[in-house]
């Protein structure tokens, strides 16, 4: 096992200075640090963690609670998962996940015993019975969506609202005047996904306003099932033009469902999701979608923690960042096609 002492070695510095070069606790020479970093490289050294906890008091260790719910897309919610992972590592932090269906009672166990620097959740609730005992814990968190009270906690989510209102105006002005909307299942509404109500009322209201007769509908998570609802909601409504998609199994699905009927978009239907752009690679979906942005809120939840950890943060104020939605054009929006 490579040591600290190895490294000093290598470096030709004593151990002192080659733990204050990694460490950064004291201020050493360019050429020092240089050759300390070259040595750890050669010699692919790697801090004890247990030493450093003990002296940072930090494990480097972030929380990430997060639930794979058979109602709910599991590839979706691994784009978030990655977004956070991957952003931690880059900032020198390992994740732990936790993915018990008891969160709740998963986050004290962990806050209690100091496993971890920090917390970021998923699965954010309107009502999540996790919030009082993330205020209440010793370590500083991140929540991935907004819940109905934000109070005290970082908040970080793509702002719904504005993307159903948007998904609404960007066919309304290519002509389009009747639309459906899938949203996620009904029992993840009812459960508190309110990211389903955001989209889907907003969406309702500006249709409303801007005359599109809009159909809402609550689509399933699965095939083969969310493919034959695609079919029934398309055979009742044969005058529908445009196809709005607040549900990951649906895109996933509808290639095969327009194939199957002698249909493509834009030329027959006129296609918008909601999906990240890595979700769209994976599924090579060809439709415009606006971006659900995992990667970006993952960044965001995980920069704003460790400045929490660290003690950068601002800590008599809290924030609720709200992403604007963006629309990736894939070319699956054109204006309607004229029906005889």
């Amino acid at each position: 096992m490579v040591t600290i002492g190895d490294v000093a070695r290598v470096a030709g510095v004593s151990r002192s200075t080659a733990s204050y070069a990694l460490s950064g606790k004291r201020s050493i020479s360019a050429e020092v640090r240089q050759k300390v970093e070259q040595a750890v490289q050669n010699l692919g050294y790697t801090p004890n963690a247990g030493a450093k906890a003990l002296a940072t008091s930090q494990t480097k260790v972030l929380g990430l609670l997060a639930r794979f719910l058979e109602d709910e897309f599991a590839p979706a919610m691994l784009q978030y998962i990655l977004g956070v992972t991957n952003r931690a590592r880059e900032a020198g932090y390992d994740t732990l996940l936790l993915t018990e269906e008891d969160g709740a009672s998963a986050l004290k166990r962990i806050s209690d015993s100091r496993m971890v620097d920090g917390f970021i959740l998923l699965n954010v609730a309107e009502n999540d019975d996790r919030l009082g005992i993330l205020r209440d814990a010793a370590q500083p968190g991140s929540l991935v969506g907004l819940p109905g009270d934000p109070t005290g906690i970082d908040v970080f989510d793509l702002d719904f609202v504005t993307a159903g209102r948007l998904m609404v105006e960007t066919l309304h002005a290519l002509g389009h005047r009747e639309l459906i909307l899938v949203s996620q299942p009904e029992h993840v509404l009812e459960r508190g996904g309110a990211y389903v109500w955001r989209l889907a009322n907003a969406a309702q209201e500006r249709a409303a306003e801007l005359g599109v007769e809009l159909h809402h509908h609550f689509g399933s998570s699965s095939q083969p099932e969310i493919g034959g609802e695609l079919v029934g909601l398309l055979d009742a409504h044969p005058s529908a033009t445009g196809l709005l998609l607040n549900n990951e199994a649906a895109a996933a699905a509808l290639p095969n469902v327009l194939q199957s009927r002698g249909l493509s978009a834009p030329a027959d239907i006129s296609v918008i999701g909601r999906y990240s752009d890595d979700f769209a690679r994976t599924f090579s979906l060809p439709y415009s979608a606006i971006d659900s942005a995992a990667d970006e809120l993952g960044r965001l939840a995980v920069e704003h923690l460790i400045s929490r950890i660290e003690g950068t943060a601002d800590a008599e104020s809290t924030v609720v960042d709200l992403v604007a939605p963006r629309i990736d054009d894939r070319g699956s929006t054109a204006v309607p096609p004229t029906r005889h």
